[in-house]
């Protein structure tokens, strides 16, 4: 984010705006106001106005074939892994969060990580799945829980740098990734949560760019640090990625694309893909 070009919306402010991309606000302008709570709350009720635990309430959940419902409930059990992860990441986070706009976007994530499990747990219970935080305990990925533990352990330490990268950049670029892929596939109702959610996600992964992307103009030496972890997650990242994905029954073909894609996040920093 900190060193793309702006396009040609970037200087306009917030309330001048009835329809932009985050990504093409210039950096000072993404910091002033993409931090805040006016713009969350602009943002969200854009895409959850009428809403109904993120779902149009005119549609109807579908019957699945057993293979498909129980990949699907693999899935989404692995989904609440992750927004669990961030949730508890982005509310640790907050207490060493340098300055008041990182403090208050992180409030705003902490709440649309809530949203998400809260929205994947639901669909479960669409699914007839009786005691879904059980189900998610027995299906959760080894590679996953692993990453979670490892980017708790970062906000744990700290290490502002690393746990961002880590949760804002590696997990949220993950997320948006497979929700996006998976929600070309989907039925009605786990696409309409999904397309939703992406829409966060790109939030998050704009705050985690512009943030690192700062720090690291003031501060190169902090790219060596950010490479250590990138090279010690990568390979949950992407054994879990290929898990989800066949899951998904995706292709060989997609799935290596969509594994080039969740690198391309760490390259736009610089970091080696």
């Amino acid at each position: 984010m900190g060193n793309q070009e702006p396009g040609p919306q970037a200087n306009r402010t917030l309330s001048e705006q009835d329809h932009f991309e985050v990504h093409d606000l210039a950096p000072e302008v993404f910091y002033e106001q993409v931090h805040s709570f006016e713009f969350w709350f602009q943002a969200v009720q854009g895409y959850l106005s009428g809403k109904v635990y993120g779902v149009d309430p005119n549609l109807s959940a579908p019957s699945l074939p057993d293979l498909d419902r129980d990949r699907l409930i693999t899935v989404l059990c692995n989904y609440c892994v992750g927004e669990t992860a961030a949730l508890e990441g982005a509310s640790g986070l907050i207490a060493i969060a340098p300055n008041r706009h990182t403090k208050i976007f992180l409030s705003t994530q902490v709440v649309d990580e809530g949203r998400h499990l809260e929205v994947f747990l639901h669909r479960l219970r669409l699914l007839d799945v009786a005691d879904p935080e059980g189900e998610v305990e027995r299906r959760a990925s080894r590679s996953l829980l692993l990453f979670k533990r490892r980017l708790l352990e970062l906000v744990n330490g700290k290490d502002w740098e690393a746990a961002i990268f880590a949760q804002n950049v590696i997990l949220e670029s993950l997320e948006f990734t497979v929700f996006q892929s998976h929600a070309r596939e989907a039925d009605p109702v786990t696409r309409d949560l999904l397309l939703g959610i992406v829409k966060d996600e790109r939030r998050h992964i704009g705050f985690g760019e512009n943030e690192l992307g700062r720090r690291l103009q003031l501060a190169p030496h902090i790219r060596a640090r950010l490479g250590q972890v990138k090279r010690e997650l990568d390979h949950l990242v992407l054994d879990t990625l290929e898990e989800t994905l066949l899951e998904l029954g995706a292709d060989p073909v997609e799935r290596e694309k969509l594994g080039r894609a969740y690198l391309e996040a760490a390259a736009r920093l610089g970091l080696e893909t």
